[in-house]
């Protein structure tokens, strides 16, 4: 029950005029199984088009490496013009880190599909940004300096031997960047007032670059070599400018914020909502462009709850509901979360879980073997994480508790967490045990079918081992913060924190049981020792939780 690890790509061709051929390189990217094509945007004047897609990340670089020998056929540098920076067919490819990823493993999918790019079509790639392979080589605008028309001579010098495939210009495709990068958000935040010029102001007062220096005569400062010497914004990571916008009948301060964990989003619209007031302007609302992670949007919602005493600890779509009205993302057009939340627009479905109560009941009673007692472990194990974060919400701001609030609210960050890991563990068992039956369908007429559907179940039986393993360390998870609940929390809610962990254990013994009858059909003697010996201890653990609990309970209750 890992987090679900989804990467986005954003390649740019170079191409935004043939609907053919932009056509043509969508489909190659859809047709990967798992890709999700999320946006299609091409710019005729730029005569470039820039594809986003996210996924896991194996399809996710499979759908790279298809979009690209699509390309291959259908692009000639030769005849290409653009007001747009290029140097290639493909022009850059960079890899961002969506959730359950980190900037290295992007860098390391970048390397692999440069490396890939270069020997299946022979063009020279170069690596940027976190997938870099020397200092010099991080920034695209170096990388791509003198552009397709600057190759056959930069090919040409030792410095600029590419990172992979021939150090030879190519004229059809010229060269590809590919790299990692943080996710950038494309924001804008809106002003009462239509006058460009204050919101280019707040621009200048909050952007990283900042502005000009200036002297006592008013003439900018320059430094020895003649560059301008600038007064730096007073936000890292941020890009800004001031604009009109007619349609919305107002000016906006339009931001690029290329690192929210550094800068977190609320901090930006915080920040020009301090600016503006400087001014005498107020801030109306803001909205994103395009599509975002749901990190900066959750750490918004706890934020604006901290700010105004709660816990940080609320459900997801309260987080979500809390963001959306505190930054005004509503204001100029409608805010639909499936639409602009990278996870959600990815996510596979979840039919048990998006089930009604009764329905899944039904489900659960009806002739077939899955959902059976392994999705309803995790179901009670979400129940009991869920009543320990509820006993902490209620005690966070509660008077007499203060000195238990920080710990309280951190306690309920954690009950969520667990809480969602063992929702989506109640559709990812019934998945586990219908892949082994889909192994035991296979055909076996001949001996490389029993070879094949053998190695099928057994794989089958591993992952149907696995998952329920997987939930009851998670619900021993569940009966933990329940404890805490319990000892720290509201003592009127106290059998809350109890029934918590009781569920919590419940589902964490409904889940090794689930482990040890399927470790009957491995065939591997010493793996099985191992597995079993661990859900053993799972299982003994969530029972000395709960027993705690309860003692602790009945203490609280003066029984």
């Amino acid at each position: 029950m890992a987090e679900t690890k989804i990467v986005e790509c954003v390649p740019n061709f170079s191409e935004g005029r043939d609907r053919g051929v932009i056509d043509a390189i969508a489909q190659a990217i859809s047709g990967v199984a798992g890709v999700k094509v999320l946006d299609v945007d091409p710019g005729a004047d730029t005569n470039r088009t820039v594809y986003t897609f996210a996924g896991p990340p194996a399809p996710v670089a499979l759908a790279a490496l298809a979009a690209a020998r699509t390309a291959r056929n259908l692009i000639d540098m030769r005849n290409h013009s653009g007001a747009h920076p290029r140097m290639g067919a493909l022009d850059v490819c960079p890899f961002v880190p969506v959730s359950g990823v980190t900037m290295e493993e992007c860098a390391d999918i970048a390397r692999d599909v440069g490396r890939r790019l270069a020997e299946e079509l022979g063009v020279p790639v170069y690596l940027y940004e976190a997938a870099a392979s020397r200092p010099e080589r991080r920034s695209l605008a170096d990388i791509r300096a003198g552009e397709y028309e600057a190759l056959p001579d930069k090919l040409k010098k030792p410095e600029w031997t590419p990172d992979f495939g021939p150090a030879a210009f190519d004229p059809r495709w010229g060269a590809t960047v590919v790299g990692a990068r943080e996710f950038l958000i494309a924001y804008n935040v809106n002003l009462n007032t239509r006058d460009r010029k204050l919101a280019h102001e707040i621009a200048l007062n909050i952007r990283e670059g900042g502005r000009a220096a200036k002297g006592p005569d008013g003439a900018s400062l320059r430094d020895a070599q003649g560059n301008l010497i600038k007064t730096p914004g007073r936000l890292n990571h941020v890009r800004a400018i001031g604009w009109y916008i007619d349609t919305y009948r107002r000016a906006q301060v339009s931001i690029n914020l290329t690192d929210y964990h550094a800068t977190p989003l609320h901090v930006v619209y915080e920040t020009v909502r301090e600016e503006a007031e400087k001014l005498g302007l107020l801030v109306t609302g803001s909205e994103i462009v395009g599509l975002l992670p749901l990190e900066p949007l959750a750490e918004a919602g706890r934020f604006y709850l901290r700010r105004a005493g709660k816990s940080g600890g609320a459900p997801e779509a309260e987080l979500l509901e809390t963001a959306v009205q505190s930054l005004g993302l509503d204001s100029v057009a409608p805010f639909d979360a499936n639409k602009k939340v990278v996870e959600y627009a990815v996510r596979s479905p979840s039919p048990l879980v998006s089930r009604t109560v009764a329905s899944f009941a039904d489900e659960v009673s009806a002739d077939s073997p899955a959902p059976g007692g392994g999705s309803v472990a995790a179901l009670a194990g979400s129940l009991g994480a869920a009543l320990a974060a509820m006993v902490a919400n209620l005690t966070v701001g509660k008077k007499g508790y203060e000195a238990a609030w920080k710990d309280l609210d951190a306690l309920a960050l954690r009950a969520q967490d667990v809480k969602v890991r063992l929702l989506a563990a109640v559709d990812d068992d019934t998945n586990a045990f219908n892949d082994v039956l889909a192994a035991q369908k296979l055909p076996k007429g001949t001996e490389e079918e029993k070879t094949a559907r053998a190695a099928a179940i057994q794989a089958g039986y591993r992952s149907a081992t696995l998952v329920p393993l997987s939930t009851a360390q998670a619900c021993l998870e569940a009966a933990r913060v329940s404890e805490s609940a319990a000892v720290l929390g509201n003592r009127a809610s106290v059998t809350d924190a109890g029934v918590g962990a009781l569920l919590a254990a419940a589902g964490a013994e409904g889940a090794v049981l689930n482990v040890l009858i399927n470790l009957g059909s491995i065939e591997d003697p010493e793996w099985a020792a191992k597995v079993r010996a661990e859900a053993e201890a799972l299982a003994a653990e969530a029972r000395a939780v709960r027993d705690r609990t309860l003692v602790k309970v009945r203490e609280v209750m003066g029984g």
